[in-house]
């Protein structure tokens, strides 16, 4: 949804306070937690969209392992999950079970179990899940933990929204964006599991709103300054010719009106590199703001986990986000 507009909707209207509520939607992070009266901490997503690819199956898992994502962008344990099915009954109930199918074998490399879900008929084809973890109290990460001095680090290439729409426009096939299919059915799970012991206090992972929409969100959160470097973004190399030619979802449209000039990009950036930090991802990497003097090690834990990452940008005093070359 047009973040301008989830504005309008939620605008009034006054949650209900509790205090057993560590987490919920004030900052805008990715998952709600919830101090249980043994004193664990419960975390909890739920996370759908219709069809970003043609195989039933790669789908359900995409759409698996983005909402598998929100737990661990909070350092979260999954404990296990929902399904949430809108199928339309015009199409082969053999579809439906692969996508379940994908979901299932995604959850099972997770490590956990679908334990049921709720299932709609519906005109258009809707996946994911309800996901409920637990995470310890003084390791939680959220949007406000970010501190000046930190460093930011991205673990998966951008870019993927505008491959998926072109994927939908047939201006790509599905074999020629295989690499941004299995990036987006990478768990973010290693990349947790080696930041976890890291010092860390602030992470997401990027979807919908794009690189720069949820930076914005732990800056805001944190009231901390962005500086990032466009050229040390890792970028899947074959959106850059549909960015260039500014061929992007509408979401990634959106993701820039609503930032407005709370983010300023220098001159010397190229309009490409532009759309693809605003650019809306599906099953996205996670952006960890890592302390400064645990980076060494912080690298030192991705790489012998073997996961991805780039170092982006730092954390400053201020406000709003600089976007440098």
């Amino acid at each position: 949804m047009d973040p301008a507009v989830l504005d309008l909707i939620l605008a009034g209207i006054a949650p209900r306070r509790d205090e057993s509520l560590i987490v919920g939607f004030d900052h805008r992070d990715d998952a709600t937690a919830y101090r249980l009266p043994s004193g664990e901490v419960l975390v909890q997503t739920v996370d759908f969209f219709t069809p970003v690819v043609d195989s039933p199956y790669d789908y359900g898992a995409i759409a698996a392992a983005n909402s598998l994502s929100d737990i661990y962008a909070m350092n979260g344990r999954a404990l296990f999950a929902l399904n949430i099915c809108a199928f339309p009954k015009t199409v082969s109930p053999e579809i439906w079970r692969e996508v379940l199918r994908g979901g299932a074998d995604k959850a099972g490399e997770a490590g956990i179990v679908i334990a049921g879900g709720h299932t709609i008929d519906d005109t258009e084809p809707k996946y994911g899940l309800v996901v409920t973890g637990l995470v310890e109290p003084n390791s939680l990460w959220s949007n406000d933990g970010a501190r000046p001095g930190d460093i930011l680090i991205l673990t998966k290439p951008l870019g993927m929204g505008i491959l998926t729409t072109a994927l939908k426009n047939e201006l790509v096939s599905e074999a020629e964006i295989a690499d941004a299919i299995v990036w987006m059915k990478t768990l973010n799970r290693h990349a947790q599991q080696a930041l976890q012991d890291q010092g860390i206090k602030s992470a997401t992972d990027i979807t919908g709103n794009g690189l720069l929409g949820h930076a914005s969100e732990i800056a805001r959160a944190s009231n901390v300054a962005f500086q990032i470097r466009a050229s040390s973004l890792p970028v899947l190399s074959r959106a850059l010719p549909f960015a260039e030619q500014s061929k992007v979802p509408g979401g990634t449209k959106m993701n820039k009106l609503y930032l407005g000039d709370y983010v300023t990009i220098a001159n010397d950036v190229s309009l490409a590199l532009q759309w693809i930090m605003f650019d809306a991802q599906t099953s996205g990497g996670l952006l960890v703001s890592v302390p400064r003097d645990r980076m060494e090690s912080a690298a030192d834990a991705l790489e012998e986990q073997g996961v991805f990452f780039a170092v982006i940008g730092d954390v400053l005093s201020g406000t709003g986000i600089e976007v440098v070359s």
